[in-house]
């Protein structure tokens, strides 16, 4: 790599196939779904070396705190926190961002990733990267492939074309990570006679969702093929505003931009697309399938998470957050528990959840929304009990993080500091406390005016 290329994080995504443990409000990119940290902080680390600028995050409005608190933990900084007024998938997102970065650098090369995907080792993936920079320094638009190990219908597939020699890189084809290829095609999600036919042939590859290219190169091609979202995103931009750590996209320009993706905005139109294999471990973790690939299977072949009985069970996904989880007798199961939701179905039905997220859509019911734990700035909090008359609250907050100050008319509360030490304000006194020491607030009554 000659120069440092600018990565784009793309954290939009609601995640819905790993329901329940991923929310709209809290989906999987900021969960810890693989290892002790969430994929969102996996993925900052993915871009911390020298070859990389100060990345740019793609986000909505309501993960834009989650956003934050991930790059505060991380102790990383960014060029920007983009804020997208409404869902246009992933063209207008990558429009807006490329926008942003060629108003600091003309020649700016964008890595776009999303925020969400498990990719091992990173070193093994900055060698992909570094090949993919020699290709879109002569102009081509390259997108990342995985070579298939079985016949997946729930990808996109790329057929590779004439192969694309790098400097330093070896013949034919090597798979070494310094060897490109023209894209002949793209291939829409196969059904499974079809993506076994891709196995057989050789030559095709998963699509991994990610991208490298000139900033200048991409938007020409966007201008091109889809001039209502150049034209939108530009807008966007132009009329956007800071907000504190953030830049928000103007909402009535963004609006106006057609919802489509990155692949079928560019990549499958441009006459410049080329592809790199991944030489590294991935998965975008996907479903509940792709998760328990990733883990590490007793000798009856169940990837077990948490607290669990398993007797007589083969080939089980058993992932519990709280309760602990009893199976007997079954196979080939995901079975998920959360301290409000249980999810049970054949791991071959994996890619199937997103029809709970629409039945529970439908019944108006609020699990596909948020967890029991709300999370706010400060840190958050979890509802334990509730009754007529009492609701008893579990907070944590951050250390160094406050509360705002606030009355209640028509409550009072009683607050026991069960670990750490807290500063509380209550009325005129300023106080400290610790561990199995509390404060009583008493109701706020507002003095009448004589």
């Amino acid at each position: 790599m000659t120069r440092a290329i600018h990565p784009v994080i793309l954290s939009g995504g609601a995640g819905t196939r790993l329901w329940p443990l991923s929310r709209r409000l809290r989906p999987k990119q900021f969960l810890a779904i693989h290892g002790d940290s969430s994929l969102f902080a996996d993925t900052l680390v993915r871009v911390a070396g020298v070859e990389f600028a100060a990345p740019t995050v793609i986000c909505n409005n309501e993960h834009r705190f989650l956003v934050a608190e991930e790059l505060r933990r991380a102790g990383a900084t960014t060029a920007d926190i983009v804020l997208e007024p409404v869902a246009r998938n992933t063209a207008p997102a990558i429009a807006a961002a490329a926008l942003r970065r060629l108003a600091d650098d003309e020649d700016a090369v964008l890595l776009v990733l999303p925020s969400d995907h498990v990719i091992e080792p990173v070193d093994a993936f900055v060698k992909c990267v570094s090949t993919a920079a020699a290709l879109a320094e002569r102009g081509h638009l390259v997108t990342f492939g995985v070579e298939p190990d079985r016949p997946e219908t729930g990808y996109g597939y790329i057929l590779q074309g004439e192969a694309l020699a790098v400097q330093g890189a070896g013949q034919g084809g090597d798979q070494g990570g310094d060897q490109g290829w023209r894209v002949a095609r793209f291939v829409e999600k196969p059904d499974a006679v079809t993506a076994a036919g891709y196995l057989a042939v050789g030559g095709y590859h998963w699509n991994a969702g990610i991208f490298l290219f000139g900033a200048r190169a991409f938007m020409e091609e966007l201008q091109r093929f889809q001039p209502e979202i150049a034209d939108a995103a530009r807008g966007a931009v132009e009329a956007g505003v800071p907000d504190l750590d953030f830049f928000r996209l103007d909402a009535a320009a963004f609006e106006r931009a057609p919802a489509i993706s990155v692949d079928y905005a560019v990549m499958e139109e441009t006459e410049h697309a080329a592809v790199v294999p991944m030489t590294a471990n991935w998965s975008d973790v996907g479903s509940w399938a792709s998760l328990a690939e990733l883990g590490e299977a007793d000798d009856a072949g169940n990837v077990i998470d948490g607290e669990a009985v398993v007797l007589d069970a083969r080939d089980n996904l058993i992932r519990s957050e709280k309760p602990l989880v009893a199976a007997l007798g079954v196979e080939g199961l995901a079975i998920v528990a959360t301290d409000d939701t249980v999810l049970v179905l054949p791991k071959d039905r994996a890619q199937d959840v997103k029809q709970v997220v629409e039945a529970l859509e439908d019944s108006e019911r609020e699990e596909h929304i948020s967890h029991t734990s709300v999370y706010r700035p400060w840190g958050h909090y979890q509802n334990l009990e509730e009754g007529e008359g009492f609701l008893v609250k579990r907070i944590v907050v951050d250390p160094g993080a406050k509360l705002s100050l606030q009355y209640h008319q028509h409550r009072a509360e009683h607050w026991i500091v069960v670990a750490g030490t807290a500063r509380v304000t209550n009325g005129e006194q300023v106080i400290e406390l610790g561990p199995n020491q509390s404060t009583y607030i008493p109701c706020y009554r507002r003095r009448k005016t004589p």
